[in-house]
C-alpha cells in the first residue's frame, strides 16, 4: 500500500489524558482532510475479542511510557492484535517531558516503541512512523505536577508536533524520528526489562488513601485496568496496578497518597536486617567461588527476590496498620504527597476546552 491514507484507526491507552490527547489531535488532521477516522479507548476493548481492521486501513498506536517501555495493557492489547490484512501502522508514545526556562527537554523511550515495533513486524504490518511526544510527566509519586502555566507551554510545543507527524502520516511519508533516541534507549533498556519483571509491583504498593478519603469509590470505578479493590473498608491496590497515576491526579479530595515514609523504612529495614542476615547466612553454608560468576548471580537474584517478597509482605501489614490511629498519623505525614505544594496534574479547563470534540 502507498500513497495517501484512505481510512484511518486509532487505538490508544491513557492514564491521564496524555495518550488520548495525541490520539484527538492526530485524528482532528485526519478528520480535516475528510480521512474517515475511528478513535477507540483500549480499555474499554475486550482483548480477546478484537476486531481485525479492514485491508488498506491505516493503523495508529499510541500509548504512555511507564518505565520506559509500555505499560502491561498496552503491550498485551498489541500482543492479541489480529495479523495485518495489508496494513500500515504507526506508533508513538508519550513521555516525561518537561520544560528548563524556555527549553523543553525531552524524556526517554527505553523500549517504549521497539519492542511493539518488532511484535507488530512478526505480525506482518509495515511499520511507517515511531514517534515520540513530550507531554508533561505526570508521575507524582515521583515529582510534584508541574505549574499550570509549564504545562500548557509542553501541550502547545507538543500539539505542533503531533500535527506535524500527522500531516506527514497521512500523507503517505515514513517518520521514524524515534531513531534519533536509539543509543540512549538501548543503554537504559534493562531498566525497563527490570521495571516490566519487578518495580512495576513494587510500585503499585505505595499507594494508599488517607483520611479525606470518603468511600465514593470514583478510582475504583475509573481505573483503566480494574487493579483497585476494597480492602478492609479502603481502596487496596492490587498487582494489576499499571501507576497510570489516574487514581492520583484525579480523585477530588487530594486523598491518594504515595507512601514515601512507608518505602524508605521497609527498605533501610529489608536491607539492614534481612538482607544482612541472608548473607550471613549465605557466608556460612555456600562457599562461592572467585571465579564462579553464576553463582554470585544466582546468589544475588535470590537477595533480590527476597527484598521484594519482603515488600509484599509489609505492604499488607501497612494496609492493614493504616486502622490504627496513632501509626496512621506517622504514614500520612511522611509523605510527600500530602502537602499542598505536591501539585496534582491534569489538564487545565483552557486545554480541554482546545480538544475537539
Amino acid at each position: 500500500m502507498s500513497g495517501k491514507v484512505q481510512q484511518l484507526i486509532i487505538y490508544y491507552f491513557s492514564g491521564t489524558g496524555n495518550a488520548r490527547t495525541v490520539a484527538s489531535w492526530i485524528a482532528e488532521e485526519s478528520r480535516a482532510r475528510s480521512i474517515p477516522t475511528e478513535v477507540f479507548d483500549i480499555a474499554m476493548i475486550d482483548r480477546k475479542h478484537i476486531t481485525s481492521p479492514p485491508a488498506g486501513t491505516l493503523i495508529g498506536f499510541i500509548s504512555p511510557t511507564h518505565g520506559f517501555n509500555y505499560p502491561p495493557a498496552s503491550m498485551y492489547f498489541l500482543f492479541r492484535f489480529p495479523r495485518s490484512r495489508g496494513n500500515r501502522m504507526f506508533l508513538m508514545n508519550t513521555r516525561a517531558g518537561m520544560k528548563l526556562s524556555k527549553w523543553f527537554v525531552p524524556g526517554l523511550s527505553g523500549i517504549a516503541l521497539w519492542l511493539p515495533a518488532i511484535v507488530l513486524l512478526f505480525k506482518g504490518y509495515r511499520i511507517t512512523g515511531l514517534r515520540s511526544i513530550d507531554l508533561p510527566s505526570n508521575w507524582i509519586s515521583f515529582h510534584p505536577g508541574l505549574k499550570e502555566k509549564v504545562v500548557e507551554s509542553i501541550y502547545a510545543h507538543c500539539k505542533k508536533t503531533s500535527q506535524g507527524f500527522a500531516r506527514k502520516i497521512l500523507d503517505g511519508k515514513k517518520v521514524y524520528t524515534a531513531f534519533r533516541d536509539i543509543l540512549q534507549d538501548i543503554l537504559i533498556s534493562p531498566v525497563a526489562i527490570g521495571y516490566f519483571f519487578v518495580g512495576r509491583f513494587m510500585l503499585a504498593k505505595t499507594f494508599y488513601a488517607n483520611e479525606n478519603c470518603d468511600k465514593c469509590d470514583l478510582c475504583i470505578k475509573n481505573c483503566p485496568v480494574k487493579a483497585i479493590l476494597t480492602v478492609d473498608k479502603r481502596p487496596f491496590w492490587s498487582y494489576r496496578c499499571e501507576s497510570c497515576m489516574r487514581c492520583m491526579n484525579s480523585c477530588p479530595k487530594r486523598a491518594i497518597e504515595a507512601a514515601h515514609g512507608y518505602i524508605v523504612g521497609i527498605m533501610c529495614l529489608i536491607n539492614m536486617v534481612i538482607i544482612t542476615m541472608f548473607w550471613k547466612w549465605v557466608a556460612v553454608f555456600i562457599t562461592i567461588p572467585e571465579h564462579n560468576g553464576w553463582v554470585k548471580l544466582l546468589v544475588s537474584i535470590t537477595g533480590w527476590g527476597i527484598t521484594f517478597i519482603s515488600l509484599v509482605v509489609s505492604y499488607r501489614l501497612y494496609h492493614y496498620l493504616l486502622r490504627v490511629p496513632g501509626l496512621r498519623l506517622i504514614f500520612y505525614y511522611t509523605s510527600l504527597t500530602r502537602f499542598r505544594f505536591w501539585r496534582r496534574y491534569k489538564p487545565t479547563k483552557k486545554m480541554i476546552s482546545q480538544l475537539p470534540s
